[in-house]
């Protein structure tokens, strides 16, 4: 398995570092799911898992906060992706559906 790395912004690294947020949201783009899922079909919103489409798995998640290679990382095993609201306390907006990633302690 490999590891799956993202960019995050603050306050949401500090948040995922200090115990405080327990997911990550990304928005439901091609991008994001060529990236997490294991098939990907061509189009916006079209790899739902319900339509027999597999998540990858990860055996850690590093969330860098910045670009530079020298940026603060955070390292979090087992990641698990889903489809889902989040919490909007924690960045995401009412109603709207994202990838979820969560990961053990």
């Amino acid at each position: 398995m490999s590891t799956l790395t993202l960019t995050i912004a603050e306050p949401w690294f500090s948040m995922i570092r200090d115990g405080k947020k327990k997911e990550e949201y990304r928005e439901i783009k091609p991008y994001y799911e060529s990236r997490f899922y294991k098939t990907f079909i061509s189009g916006f919103g079209t790899c739902e898992p319900e339509a027999g489409h597999r998540f990858k798995e990860f055996a850690s998640l590093v969330l860098r906060n910045g670009y530079r290679a020298d940026s603060p990382k955070i390292t979090l095993k087992n990641p698990k992706i889903r489809i889902g609201e989040g919490k909007p306390e924690w960045g995401a907006a009412v109603g709207v559906k994202y990838f979820v990633i969560t990961c053990e302690e």
